[in-house]
């Protein structure tokens, strides 16, 4: 495939067919859809840093979650009545199976070069305390009597707890009641390695990639396309600016888009704000530790926690080696992006979203006094929340990192007061001319259905007719019933299942666990 230091260098066109802005999972996804669906459309990507997935696509600016609900508490609420709604998991597990379809579908074909970017890494859930126990226990019978979660293991056996995760049982508390479920389906995805083969791809195809451009501005013309103006952000850039029109122009520029699409001018995007959230993770690559643990295992939020900032004990595989990774630890910074500028929040301001963020900032009090507590904790203290998950656990084998910025969507309710939403949301003008996507997690997970709705809703005429060819990559888009897609995408795109793991002895699993996760992709 061409490089992406080579497809940088060369001349771009002035007027394109399609403009993407940002170089992250969400640009690469819509960008090999269309190039699948209209290979003969022009398509631009505009990357400001000198990379592809640099921002939240890369593998430590997220927690590399193949997101599909298996274990995160958030998407399954209690009611007042007890019960517990799995609707929101329920919708999350098909569209990560789609997006799941539509990788093996590029696997197939050539388009990605290789499967080294997903690893089955069973996921759990972990609680403490009896009353979260009886919850986890509800969870998993509303779970477990639909078909998309008929795997679902559930246990307050210690004994088996830690034959699924021996770090989680070692040295506790005997009397603390605890429980756990399981998922032998989960994934880790490093959505940098993804991204980077689907770009890839659609250079080797045609696409232009222009590295080290940042989009100043997006203005309509007379005739109705978009002319986005550019700043070339490399030290010896002549001319520093430049500009480039598009018939249709998708932001996928993490918290760089809500500014981009007030940029654009667009009604759709008055009244929406964002509120930054940024984070660290603590990491360990030691090797004795990182053999003793193969899951990604979430517990239950701090009440006031934004669900970005439920914590979690992870395997992650980056580049081939193996790591474990806890957090994330929340924190506040103005900027939209992580390599951004500190005036991110003030430049978003306008008039029509100053009341739907203050009212968010209202509605929110715990939100805020959680961040607080956050930044106000003294390191012994953020280190004691990893060893309620991992008793064992010693300073020495950790390090800390800093986590992506996410930004979480504002927008107005109802009573045209402003609402803090927590997911993603997609942006599109009337016309379907400029699109953008606002929000964090899940995010990468459901990134393929989340940019075929770009795609129905910004191209309603070319839509119908592209939706046989989308079946074929991703059959669940038929519309089947749910379990019968479930089946079809467990037969095309998860492979075969992952091999039990191996007893524990002495509470530790053999290092060949590790080693071996690499043969059971997809």
């Amino acid at each position: 495939m061409t490089s992406r230091a080579t497809a940088s260098s060369t001349a771009p066109s002035d007027a394109v067919d399609v403009v993407l802005i940002g170089g992250g999972v969400m640009s690469a996804t819509l960008g090999t859809l269309l190039q699948q669906l209209e290979p003969t459309w022009s398509i631009r990507i505009v990357e400001r840093l000198d990379d592809v997935a640099l921002e939240s696509s890369n593998p430590w600016n997220n927690a590399g979650t193949g997101h599909a609900a298996l274990c995160e508490l958030n998407y399954t609420p209690e009611k007042a009545d007890g019960t517990v709604d799995i609707s929101k998991a329920v919708t999350i597990n098909e569209q990560f199976h789609t997006s799941r379809e539509l990788w093996h579908h590029l696997l197939a074909t050539g388009t990605l070069a290789d499967s080294s970017f997903i690893h089955r890494t069973p996921h759990m859930t972990f609680v403490r305390g009896s009353e979260n126990v009886d919850y986890l226990r509800r969870r998993y019978e509303a779970l477990r009597a639909h078909p998309l979660f008929r795997d679902l293991e559930f246990s307050t056996d210690r004994a088996e707890i830690s034959r699924w995760a021996p770090l989680l049982t070692a040295a506790r508390d005997a009397d603390e009641p605890v429980a756990a479920t399981r998922s032998a389906a989960g994934t880790d995805v490093d959505f940098g390695n993804l991204t980077r083969q689907m770009i890839d791809g659609l250079v080797s195809h045609g696409a232009e990639l222009q590295l080290q451009h940042e989009v100043r501005s997006i203005k309509r013309t007379k005739d109705g396309r978009w002319r986005l103006r550019l700043k070339d952000r490399s030290w010896n850039a002549r001319p520093r600016t430049s500009t480039v029109t598009a018939r249709f122009v998708f932001v996928g520029a993490g918290g760089g888009a809500l500014p981009l699409l007030q940029s654009a001018g667009i009604p759709e995007i008055k009244g929406f704000g964002g509120f930054p959230i940024s984070g660290e993770f603590l990491r360990t690559e030691n090797p004795e530790v990182v053999a003793q643990h193969h899951a990604k295992v979430y517990g239950k939020a701090d009440v006031g926690a934004p669900p970005m900032s439920v914590p979690h004990l992870d395997t992650r595989v980056v580049n081939g080696k193996s790591y474990l990774m806890f957090g994330p630890y929340a924190g506040f910074s103005p900027k939209y992006l992580k390599q951004g500028k500190y005036l991110g929040l003030i430049t978003s301001l306008r008039a029509n979203n100053i009341t739907s963020m203050l009212g968010a900032g209202l509605k929110n009090m715990d939100l805020t006094q959680y961040l607080v507590g956050q930044l106000a904790a003294a390191p012994e203290t953020k280190f004691h929340a990893l060893q309620q998950f991992m008793p064992t656990a010693h300073p020495k084998d950790w390090e800390k990192i800093t986590a992506g910025q996410r930004v979480q969507v504002i927008k107005r309710d109802a009573d045209g007061k402003g609402v803090l939403q927590f997911g993603t949301e997609v942006v599109t003008a009337a016309d379907g001319s400029i699109a953008g996507l606002l929000g964090a997690s899940p995010g990468a997970s459901t990134a393929v259905s989340a940019m075929v709705d770009v795609l129905e809703r910004c191209f309603p005429t070319d839509f119908p007719q592209w939706r046989s060819h989308l079946a074929t990559m991703m059959p669940s888009l038929d519309g089947g019933p749910t379990d019968t897609r479930e089946i079809d995408t467990t037969a095309s795109a998860a492979g075969e299942l992952a091999a039990p793991l191996p007893e524990a002895v002495d509470g530790v699993l053999p290092a060949s666990v590790y080693e071996d996760q690499a043969d059971s992709r997809l």
